[in-house]
């Protein structure tokens, strides 16, 4: 994965070292879309003050950094491509069940990540996402889908989804 994001000189070498356990995984067992949200989540983590990756091993960051965004993309459900175990993950970086799941949570407590989180939901996953489509309009909380274009357009234009629904449904029917 190409680093496309500035990282402190302090942190580059543990960042590099994490992302290199990280890259096998993502071209062995998983695809490029996990890789850039992996990186991205890794140079969060990287550049935080102070930054959380000077305390543990490697393996242990890049497990725990893998079982997050795992974790929001449910990749462990049977149904999802690509599908992985947590457990999987822990004996990929060596690193115990106890430890994944610790490092997993730390980030996800120091980020506040949820579930379904929309910062760290895979490109592909966003128009299953639930709440990706949740908007507030005249104080009641609606799903975008369902509203019409012109609401929309005007939450699409203030970047509340990430794209017009009405517009992908339009570019999704079969050409006559």
């Amino acid at each position: 994965m190409k680093q496309v994001q500035s990282i402190p000189q302090k942190m580059q070498a543990k960042y590099d070292t994490i992302a290199a356990l990280i890259d096998p995984l993502c071209r062995d067992r998983l695809n490029d879309e996990y890789g850039v949200l992996l990186h991205r989540l890794l140079g969060v983590l990287a550049r935080k003050r102070p930054s959380p990756l000077i305390n543990g091993t490697a393996a242990a960051w890049a497990c725990g950094i893998v079982r997050t965004i795992g974790w929001v993309n449910f990749l462990d459900d049977k149904t999802t491509q690509p599908h992985m175990k947590m457990v999987d993950i822990d004996k990929a970086f060596g690193v115990s069940s106890g430890t994944g799941q610790a490092k997993s949570k730390a980030i996800r407590d120091l980020l506040r990540i949820v579930s379904f989180d929309t910062e760290w939901t895979l490109p592909s996953q966003m128009a299953t996402n639930p709440m990706v489509w949740l908007v507030q309009v005249n104080g009641m909380i609606v799903d975008a889908r369902c509203m019409p274009r012109e609401v929309q357009e005007e939450a699409f234009q203030r970047g509340m989804i990430p794209y017009i629904p009405a517009e992908q449904e339009v570019n999704d029917e079969p050409e006559a």
